[in-house]
């Protein structure tokens, strides 16, 4: 059985631009990147209500470097727009998966429709780090919609798991991703109960946005908080004491240096110079296309 490590608590919460109210669940600065690797940060928004508007709310053009985003909706809409090419909308339970690699500026806005009436929005977004080899790769996207991700039910009727990045049991997710990641989506109702398998090795971490789980039948762990497990062994057992709502992330540790500010995560001082350098001089580019 997989111990646990250490639980972490969300602090205090913060607008990023005027659209998305969030609490950093994990940050690499707070943390420590050695704990986390190769996830380097989580942002929980909402659930927040807004009032119907005919002005886009989101965050304008902003740049990054060095790693990549996943957005995952749980309610509300988003676009977004890149200096890619890429853009796409992305509503209730699709995924966008974003490689910043070399540098890229994009954009995200709550969708003008979901803008105009009003309503709930909710979201994560998971920033995962790239090894050094990648850190220059080709800016990428990918839309993972809902109807593309498979789902699992568990085990006594206890709930289901969509399998977003990674495998389990027989399902593979439609992430494509540069290091060995599990990112799987549950929903556990109340009273139910599961063991899952992740690889030994891996750093293991279990996000609860909502509801109550008992884990390993000895710590009850609460709204807005998560677990990290040692890395040893390869199961761990989960209760819900009430219908729960949890992340699951699980991939193989980086062993390199992180080096961070902002939207940038490099291995070196230099190389977080000369992403500053590069975005000042216009190098990333500008959001383009839909």
């Amino acid at each position: 059985m997989k111990k646990i490590q250490a639980v972490y608590g969300a602090p205090h919460g913060h607008w990023v631009g005027d659209g998305f109210p969030v609490r950093s669940l994990l940050s690499y600065n707070r943390l420590g990147a050695e704990h986390l690797s190769p996830f380097l940060l989580l942002d929980h928004a909402g659930p927040h209500y807004f009032e119907p508007s005919r002005n886009a709310r989101g965050v304008g053009p902003h740049p990054h470097r060095g790693f990549e985003t996943v957005t995952l909706v749980y309610q509300g809409a988003l676009e977004h727009r890149d200096s890619a090419g890429h853009g796409g909308r992305i509503s209730e339970g699709d995924v966008q998966w974003m490689t910043a690699g070399a540098g890229i500026v994009h954009e995200e806005y709550h969708a003008p429709g979901f803008c105009e009436r009003g309503g709930f929005m909710e979201m994560v977004q998971l920033w995962v780090n790239l090894p050094a080899r990648d850190k220059s790769a080709p800016p990428a996207y990918q839309s993972l919609l809902d109807d593309e991700i498979p789902r699992v039910d568990l085990p006594d009727n206890a709930g289901q798991l969509r399998v977003v990045a990674g495998n389990y049991r027989d399902q593979k997710g439609p992430a494509n991703t540069f290091t060995a990641i599990n990112v799987w989506d549950l929903r556990l109702v109340a009273g139910g109960d599961v063991h899952l398998e992740v690889p030994e090795g891996h750093t293991t971490l279990l996000v609860v946005l909502k509801g109550t789980v008992l884990v390993n039948g000895e710590r009850c762990i609460r709204d807005e908080s998560v677990v990290a497990f040692e890395r040893q062994a390869e199961t761990f057992h989960l209760e819900a004491n009430n219908d729960a709502k949890l992340l699951l992330l699980s991939g193989e540790p980086i062993d390199e240096p992180v080096v961070g500010q902002g939207p940038f995560v490099m291995n070196h001082e230099a190389e977080l110079h000369q992403a500053f350098a590069d975005f000042q001089a216009g190098k990333f580019g500008e959001p383009k296309g839909a």
